[in-house]
């Protein structure tokens, strides 16, 4: 298959429209909301945290993709997550998907309105500044490139940057596009890992598939990423088709559909290492690869224990190529293993260096080792020796920065 990356972001799909606002819900001087459209009904698939307490958003919108109905909006705010506010919280996303069913005539009601949330939880929305917001981003609407990253900056918090990305590629014989944003620095592990994702495509698909497509291809990127070891309240990952493409719909697992997922998964990969890239405070992205595996659940286990490993972060952060705090959260991750037969790497782009093989630790240069650690992105390669399975997961290094950016984080 032929697939090509492209500008555009949630706008790179036919027929969809994105906009910013500034409705200064905690801070001023920044747009704070955004919004995604699509005249065309869409299907919606969606997965969402796996944490109990779930914000009053995730509740709002497991309830429509449960219920099989089409979405023709997203309404995003940032600054403050509408988690733990009971009642008053559910009405806030009531009013929200209502006031933008109302702007649009009725045409819709306010159950194809996806709404979401980031920020500091317990505190209430300011509703009646959100739904002039509303009132007012909907005429600022528009399918360009500019708009699609202003909505992709409208919805950061810690971030340092906006993350978008799409691609191009052909199925029955139609150009389509699959494009999507997303926004995560902190509280960020891979349980559906605080990270909000949204996906947009032109692509006609049944929501079976959709649904299916998202939640397999989950597993291997999103749920492979980690920041800090904390699985928020509000997680959500959506992804709406509205066909517009014109390509025949896909109902069979057949080789479109496999296209689609390829192309799915180009999109939620990179959007998952830019997340772990940008992690709160972060100055390196940190991959753990595992291969040689005997299954590929021990693969991701192993592979996701490394990333999260408080110690193993904080070596990377100190270009310590102290490979005894990979070995040690390799032991205690739960998947069985022999020690003795584990080759382990750091790798980046100018060179290897082998620190440990077959049980036994390497004389190896702690000079080159640090220049190796030093450069912004590091892979731990793991080879198992004891099967053909690989994973791969993506996280950070754990620095002074992130616990300045946390310890004030509401005050």
């Amino acid at each position: 298959m032929s697939m090509i990356s492209i500008n555009g972001g949630v706008c790179a799909a036919q027929g969809f429209m994105a906009a910013s606002y500034a409705a200064e819900i905690r801070k001023k001087g920044r747009d704070d909301m955004a919004m995604i459209f699509s005249k065309e009904p869409c299907t919606v698939a969606g997965t969402f945290t796996s944490n109990v307490v779930k914000a009053a958003p995730v509740v709002w919108d497991k309830n429509i993709v449960a219920s099989g109905n089409t979405v023709h909006a997203v309404v995003v705010n940032s600054g403050i997550a509408n988690a733990c506010t009971g009642k008053e919280g559910m009405d806030a996303c009531k009013a929200e998907a209502k006031c933008v069913a109302e702007q649009f005539g009725d045409t819709f009601s306010a159950e194809a309105v996806l709404v979401a949330s980031t920020g500091v939880i317990g505190m209430q929305l300011p509703v009646d500044k959100m739904l002039d917001a509303i009132s007012g981003m909907i005429p600022l609407l528009d399918s360009d490139e500019a708009h699609a990253t202003m909505a992709s900056k409208a919805i950061m918090t810690t971030d340092t940057v906006n993350k978008e990305f799409a691609v191009e590629f052909e199925l029955d014989g139609k150009k389509v596009h699959i494009g999507g944003m997303t926004k995560g620095s902190g509280m960020i592990h891979p349980r559906m890992c605080t990270m909000l994702c949204f996906l947009t495509t032109d692509v006609s698909i049944s929501k079976e598939l959709l649904q299916k497509a998202l939640s397999e291809d989950i597993v291997d990127t999103f749920n492979m990423i980690s920041v800090d070891g904390d699985t928020s309240t509000n997680d959500t990952c959506v992804i709406l088709a509205n066909g517009t493409a014109g390509n025949k719909e896909i109902v069979a697992e057949d080789a479109d559909y496999e296209a689609f997922k390829s192309a799915l998964h180009q999109v939620n990969a990179t959007l998952a290492t830019r997340m772990a890239a940008d992690g709160e405070g972060a100055s390196h992205l940190f991959t753990a690869k595992v291969v040689g595996a005997k299954s590929k659940d021990e693969a991701r286990t192993l592979a996701r224990s490394v990333v999260s490993s408080t110690l193993t972060k904080a070596a990377i952060y100190g270009r310590d190529a102290n490979w005894g705090r990979i070995l040690c959260a390799m032991g205690y991750s739960g998947a069985s293993f022999d020690p003795e037969k584990v080759d382990l790497y750091f790798v980046n782009d100018i060179g290897k260096i082998a620190v440990y093989r077959q049980g036994v630790p390497l004389d190896f240069d702690e000079d080159f080792a640090a220049e190796i650690l030093g450069y912004q992105e590091v892979t731990a390669l793991i080879e198992m020796n004891e099967g053909s399975e690989t994973a791969t997961a993506w996280g950070c290094d754990l620095t002074h920065e992130y616990v300045d950016i946390n310890a004030d984080y509401r005050t």
